[in-house]
């Protein structure tokens, strides 16, 4: 499982979510189970904490078709069009309405227990949920925001179906969501720990958060600087014809580069991939994270296992950050997963490749088929021990790479290294690996 309770959740969706807090934003957790991850994002931000009560309004006889939804204030919003095609009477929508009215009325007495609201008006507001399985509660959430009159409105939570996650960009500013799988059951499944949420409990969390200092920004022109070469902030990548999203962090004097190519069903926001990202970081590495696929291409399963289109997108990133002043005469490696690792080997051997050193996690070399020869760089093929197909697979490829090779096997990891301390051991494998190859002069084709 990707997260181990709402907790942890919360502070790895607090790590995607810095940048906004020079907005100076309200976060608002979704009842009940949004409200622990929104306290953890709140908490981590210093920024206000509050709960957004909403109730959706379903059609009488198929009530699971949303026409309109209630907020707390008197915020009534309907969809006039689902209404027409229903062909519904005031009277109608009224019975719903008052019946929902005065669930929402109970249910904000019962959780705000005297907490005040705070005032959304002009104001860029989070929504934060445990998860988006079919959107229509986020939805709902959105627009009785914008009744509250916000000035923006920004969707975050951890796990998302796919398919959900996208139509809610039409609804919401910005959605950013850690994992959007391809194959989406319930949103339990993402959480080892998914206990319900009491009442009490979310009671408690507003009060807690009612207590810590606020945390304002004064507007910034652009990005905020750490130092005189530090950058942490979200890049617009140019590959070809489209732009790519990514989150670039360099601290001073980086020990290195490191460009993470993530797997089919990912993202740059991959909590995997983020957690040895803080580890390389920790040990002086820059770390660029990004989407090799737009939302519009995700959609389609025959572009995440297009391994010379992954490559070719990430030739690109890769000559990007190489023009970054930040990178003047620093090494690149790459850290791939899944199918991505492939991707990082295509790219790896092309000719005149910009890369010092690879890692695989759980990766797919396979699919890099003919082009193993040819990779120059040395690589690190990490697999989990019980990962024995994706092991197999991985040997069978190591035959074929003619650089500096190793296998590094996690004793009783799964594919996803799941397992408790396998994803640390990741990290620690694969920052000795780039702190040995990396600072290595003619370790590869790189300047």
């Amino acid at each position: 499982m990707p997260f181990i309770n709402r907790a942890d959740a919360g502070r790895r969706l607090a790590r995607q979510l810095r940048p906004l807090r020079e907005q100076n934003p309200v976060v608002l957790g979704l009842p009940r189970g949004g409200v622990p991850v929104a306290f953890e994002v709140a908490k981590a931000l210093r920024l206000p904490l509050d709960v957004l009560v909403v109730r959706k309004l379903g059609v009488p006889f198929q009530p699971e078709l949303g026409m309109g939804a209630l907020g707390e204030g008197g915020i009534r919003v309907i969809n006039n069009e689902v209404v027409r095609a229903a062909q519904l009477s005031e009277a109608e929508i009224a019975a719903v309405e008052e019946r929902e009215r005065a669930e929402l009325e109970a249910r904000a007495r019962r959780l705000r227990a005297g907490t005040p609201r705070v005032p959304l008006a002009d104001r860029t507001v989070i929504i934060v949920d445990d998860g988006i399985a079919t959107g229509s509660t986020v939805r709902a959430a959105c627009r009785v925001a914008r009744a509250h009159h916000a000035r923006r409105v920004v969707v975050a939570a951890p796990v998302g179906a796919a398919q959900a996650v996208k139509s809610l960009r039409r609804e919401a500013d910005e959605v950013i969501c850690l994992e959007t799988p391809s194959v989406f059951f319930a949103i339990g499944q993402w959480y080892e720990d998914f206990t319900q949420t009491s009442d009490e409990q979310v009671v408690d969390l507003l009060r807690r958060a009612a207590a810590w200092p606020i945390t304002v920004s004064a507007p910034q022109q652009g990005a905020a600087a750490v130092g005189p070469t530090d950058r942490d902030e979200d890049v617009r990548l140019a590959a070809g014809s489209i732009d790519l999203a990514g989150r670039l962090t360099i601290p001073s004097n980086p020990a290195g580069l490191i460009v993470f190519v993530h797997g089919s069903g990912s993202s740059r926001f991959s909590p995997r991939n983020h957690a040895v990202a803080s580890a390389l970081g920790a040990a002086g590495f820059g770390t660029l994270l990004f989407d090799l696929l737009t939302p519009a291409e995700e959609l389609d399963r025959a572009h995440v296992f297009d391994i010379p289109l992954l490559a070719t997108r990430l030739t690109a990133v890769t000559g990007w950050l190489r023009g970054q002043p930040e990178a003047l005469g620093v090494r690149i490696g790459y850290f791939g997963a899944s199918t991505g690792a492939a991707a990082a080997l295509w790219a790896a051997a092309e000719p005149g490749a910009d890369v010092a050193a690879i890692v695989s996690r759980g990766g797919r070399p396979d699919l890099a088929g003919g082009r193993l020869a040819a990779v120059r760089a040395p690589t690190l093929l990490i697999v989990g021990g019980k990962d024995e197909l994706v092991l197999d697979l991985n040997r069978k490829a190591q035959q074929q790479l003619t650089s500096d090779s190793r296998i590094d096997v996690v004793p009783g990891a799964t594919h996803l290294f799941e397992e408790r301390g396998a994803l640390a051991t990741v990290a620690d494998l694969a920052t000795d690996w780039f702190t040995e190859y990396l600072a290595k002069p003619g370790s590869s084709g790189s300047a």
